[in-house]
């Protein structure tokens, strides 16, 4: 390992994007290199399992004026425990967790680990494909999941190697094309579920090493399912081993606490005005696309990082030098972060949990945007959860909570969620929330559900929801497994999977989500009946019609305008007996008659179940358009 004076210029300057092959331990044959950013320190020594954890022996030495200490730790060998003992200013002594160390003990633990990343991939032909498998115009079904609450075995979470074979049968049955993973990156608190990270460069040692992970990417990416990684460069814990207070001063972190502290959770958070802290972060990013062949980055927290006023009160945040609450260091290194992956991993995308009308998020760096690739939709998540939870009869009055999205839909490139944040502390299951008896529940989350594979944008549904649980989420325990033999929960199982594979196959609902040319409201403005009609269009002008009645009321004879004649089958409906619902329909589809209706030429004469989404399909050369 050898520190070029342009690594240490790029590093001071924020532009080095690979510090993970300059700083932390790298191994040799004969001794460790280290080296660690500790700018304020007095004196940096390793201690570890190979020096009785004994400060001075080994001590390290300043690089030029970088802040960087470097040197060699002779008898640090791979599996060997260590950290840094740092001495800062007025006789502060702390020992830190190296920044950038590739693996660490297993928490409650909390030393590094020395550690290599060899190991042998399996995935060319996925890499050679996978950019058009996430790209604006492809089908895009995302399983978000918390390994180490997935499935479990005798109450332990599975390790990363078990996790690989029962992971992809299952995700392949169901039919989503990527998994998301809650941050697996190292963090003390398990309940944090790895959003309060410490190990920005080591995924968790509570079910593996690194190649073990690598082992659970390479084979996902061998079965043709892409996996997304959740990052978090909006804010890091305080515990003492960690990041804070690093070398006895605030050097991650902002010092004054009305920017440096995040009230909601208890965290320090990032400097980004500050170079280094900018060239660490950018390292991380790239470090999991390029070292474990992450296909995506989705960004935690955003709208913490843009708003200096975010969650907090009046008289506690500072104004930024124009005096506006906008955090202009984090807008600076969020569009840098952008362009760098695009620059350098054309093939992977980055997504934002961004929770507020900030303008441009995923729109291009160059145009004055943020430069993501996709963002979370949590508009139409709350608007549709709310409407869901209103007793059918009253929807009519909330008739506007489905149909607002169409006034911004097009101005992000959105995935809609349907996350773990709402499912947990206190807000129940989706099945929970829904009004009705138990049939009316399951006809309900059905319809919900449709509703979300309808609409324009990506698709992102939390581990769990294909079981249809009564009870929320609780990290500390596995999924119900034992509902896929329940007929009803196992029926939105089946629902999910069949949905998964018309969204996959029918261009109109996944080619143009972005785009004004496809999608087009049939009915939106019945709010007496509850029911709301829309088509959806491919680049070839191919069309799909979604329907749905969010009333426990069957409606016949309901005619609707079509582009075309001919046959239109029935290619989804929610309430079929499979799925557990009444059977009720159109016996598998119908043929367009020459009535005009919403401006067009043909028209179709259809039954509406109860509670129930309907997708159809032209299926035979039309006669006529229109």
């Amino acid at each position: 390992m050898i520190l070029t004076s342009d690594d240490l210029y790029l590093f001071n300057e924020g532009r080095h994007f690979r510090l993970d092959e300059r700083l932390g331990v790298h191994l040799h044959d004969d001794a460790a290199e280290c080296a660690v950013w500790a700018p304020n320190a007095r004196e940096v020594s390793v201690i570890g399992d190979f020096n009785g954890w004994e400060g001075g022996h080994d001590r390290l030495e300043p690089q030029e004026s970088s802040g960087i200490w470097a040197g060699g730790a002779p008898g640090l060998v791979r599996g060997g425990g260590y950290k840094y003992r740092i001495t800062g200013p007025h006789g502060y002594v702390v020992d830190k967790a190296d920044p950038f160390a590739f693996a660490t003990e297993t928490p409650p633990k909390t030393a590094s680990v020395a550690w290599d990343l060899d190991y042998e991939w399996h995935d060319d032909e996925w890499l050679q494909t996978r950019r058009g498998r996430i790209a604006l115009d492809a089908p895009v079904s995302i399983y978000e999941l918390h390994l180490g609450s997935w499935r479990r075995d005798h109450d332990a979470p599975l390790s990363y190697r078990a996790t690989a074979p029962q992971l992809i049968e299952h995700v392949r049955r169901l039919g989503f094309t990527h998994v998301e993973l809650l941050p697996v990156m190292e963090h003390p608190f398990y309940g944090s579920w790895g959003y309060q990270t410490t190990g920005f460069f080591a995924p968790t040692r509570r079910y593996g090493d690194p190649q073990d992970f690598m082992y659970l990417v390479d084979e996902l990416h061998r079965h043709d399912i892409g996996v997304i990684l959740d990052w978090v460069p909006s804010h890091f814990p305080t515990d003492q081993h960690g990041l804070g207070f690093f070398d006895g001063t605030h050097l991650f972190e902002e010092a004054d606490p009305r920017r440096g502290f995040q009230p909601d959770w208890n965290t320090f958070v990032f400097d980004y005005s500050r170079p280094e802290v900018r060239s660490f972060l950018l390292s991380s990013a790239r470090f999991w696309l390029e070292r474990y062949h992450a296909d995506g980055l989705r960004v935690d927290a955003v709208a913490s990082m843009l708003y200096l006023d975010y969650s907090r009160p009046e008289g506690g945040w500072i104004a930024n030098e124009h005096g506006g609450r906008e955090n202009l260091g984090a807008v600076h290194f969020l569009r840098d972060l952008n362009r760098d992956v695009y620059r350098e991993c054309p093939d992977v995308q980055t997504i934002a949990e961004e929770s507020t009308a900030w303008p441009g998020v995923s729109r291009p760096t160059d145009g004055g945007g943020l430069g993501f690739g996709y963002k979370w939709d949590m508009g139409w998540m709350h608007d549709t959860l709310q409407y869901f939870a209103y007793e059918p009869i009253h929807r009519r009055y909330h008739h506007h909570d489905l149909t607002f999205r169409s006034i911004y839909r097009t101005t992000e490139n959105f995935v809609l969620p349907l996350s773990h944040d709402e499912v947990v502390h206190g807000k129940g299951s989706l099945l929970a929330k829904m009004p009705g008896d138990d049939w009316q529940r399951f006809a309900n989350l059905r319809l919900l559900l449709g509703s979300m594979y309808g609409q324009p944008g990506k698709k992102l549904l939390f581990m769990g929801a294909e079981l249809a649980p009564w009870s929320e989420w609780n990290h500390d325990h596995g999924l119900d497994w034992g509902l896929e033999h329940s007929p009803m929960h196992a029926g939105v199982g089946r629902w999910i999977a069949d949905l998964n594979a018309s969204y996959r196959a029918e261009p109109p609902l996944h080619e143009l989500d972005g785009e004004e040319a496809g999608f087009e409201w049939l009915v939106g403005g019945d709010e007496l009946n509850s029911t709301f009609a829309y088509l959806r269009r491919s680049k070839s002008g191919d069309a799909a019609l979604v329907i749905g009645n969010a009333t426990p009321v069957v409606r016949t004879n309901q005619r609707y305008g079509v582009p075309t004649g001919g046959y239109w089958a029935e290619i989804l409906n929610s309430d079929a007996q499979v799925y557990g619902g009444s059977g009720l329909g159109n016996l598998g589809g119908v043929h367009a008659s020459p009535l005009p209706m919403h401006g067009r030429r043909s028209s179709l004469t259809l039954t509406l179940p109860p509670l129930a989404l309907i997708v159809l399909r032209p299926q035979s050369p039309a006669s006529w358009t229109s």
